[in-house]
């Protein structure tokens, strides 16, 4: 069967999964993840985790996706800055498929029960647990070599997260390798205040994608294509125009030698590529391997499929801005169902730590 066939019939059987389980008042899993608005997405972000959500997550569960603005704060970081990318997160996700006519879009800002929670969670978790978190050793390390200081929120974000999670009654949490420590994290917590103070939380798992989790920074193939680098000639962003893109993938390092092989390790430029490829077309990067003598078949075989990728979402995107109430709609009835699943829980968890309850 085609890849597109197979994953077009994936989520029919997904859609009919969840009908049922309506019709028939059986439990339904429940997804949440977040987004955090700290740079433009990139193609890392749509490839390792938005596609994910769009094709399979917001069909066969109780999906809840966020754009998690508080943890932009935990840096230095310009108020407008934020906000202008919090939009274009939301945009952005709604324009590469979030339906939300089947799952919840949100900002989670909007809703206050992520603090109310998390304060509760960090009477529950220890400083050497914060300290041991590996993204807190890392930033922090670099704040400190470039004469910053280190924000309070960057060593506690963790347990926001954990409360993010937590409020909804979550079952699975797709997250990248490196937020998979977190995620442990927030099982933890949720197991050590249920055995407390009594069972209040749903004790949550990661879920990592199984293709595509880590797509690497063209330029420095060892490295996460992340959004929030410095150097940008790397990473491609889900706006970058054709030629932008096209330019980009064109001058990707590659490796000494000249065949293509396929090898992570060995040859990582090279495989990145096919990596890329092979997400773009739904094949085997060592297969594809096969396909090339040369690199630079390889570069402009690999832009025009992430150009095709990326060219129904930017023009979506496009549409989306030129109508703004739209995505005010989506994201204050997202706010509002968020608020109404979560608030029964937190509250529950008020009560269970011993606070009195609001007349």
């Amino acid at each position: 069967m085609h890849p597109t066939a197979a994953a077009s019939a994936a989520v029919l059987l997904a859609v009919a999964v969840v009908h049922l389980q309506k019709e028939t008042d059986l439990p339904m899993t429940r997804i949440f993840s977040g987004i955090k608005p700290t740079g433009h997405l990139t193609l890392g972000n749509y490839l390792g985790a938005v596609r994910q959500w769009v094709v399979s997550d917001q069909h066969r569960a109780d999906a809840l996706f966020s754009v998690v603005d508080l943890h932009a704060l935990t840096v230095e970081h310009g108020p407008a800055r934020v906000r202008r990318l919090s939009r274009q997160a939301a945009t952005l996700l709604l324009a590469a498929g979030l339906d939300p006519s089947v799952c919840t879009l949100f900002v989670q800002s909007h809703v206050d029960e992520h603090t109310r929670l998390s304060y509760l969670l960090e009477c529950t978790a220890t400083d050497g647990e914060m300290r041991r978190m590996i993204q807190y050793k890392e930033k922090s390390a670099r704040e400190r070599e470039a004469g910053g200081s280190v924000r309070l929120s960057l060593l506690t974000y963790p347990v926001l997260m954990a409360a993010d999670i937590l409020a909804y009654g979550a079952d699975e949490v797709p997250v990248g390798e490196d937020q998979a420590q977190h995620v442990e994290l927030t099982r933890d917590l949720a197991v050590r205040f249920n055995q407390r103070y009594g069972r209040t939380f749903t004790v949550p798992r990661a879920v990592l994608p199984s293709v595509a989790a880590r797509v690497m920074d063209l330029q420095d193939p060892r490295s996460k294509m992340g959004k929030s680098h410095a150097e940008t000639s790397g990473i491609v962003y889900l706006l970058d125009e054709a030629d932008v893109v096209r330019k980009k993938l064109m001058r990707a390092v590659t490796d000494s030698g000249t065949d293509v092989v396929y090898d992570r390790d060995g040859r990582p430029g090279v495989a990145n590529l096919l990596e890329l490829l092979a997400a773009c077309t739904g094949g085997a990067p060592d297969v594809l391997a096969a396909d090339y003598s040369s690199y630079g078949s390889l570069k402009r075989d690999t832009a025009d499929a992430v150009v095709e990728l990326l060219r129904p979402v930017r023009e979506r995107h496009a549409e989306l801005c030129a109508d703004p109430t739209y995505v005010d709609g989506v994201l204050r009835n997202g706010a509002r169902r968020a608020r109404d699943l979560a608030r029964p829980t937190v509250d529950a968890a008020y009560r269970a730590i011993g606070l009195l309850p609001a007349g």
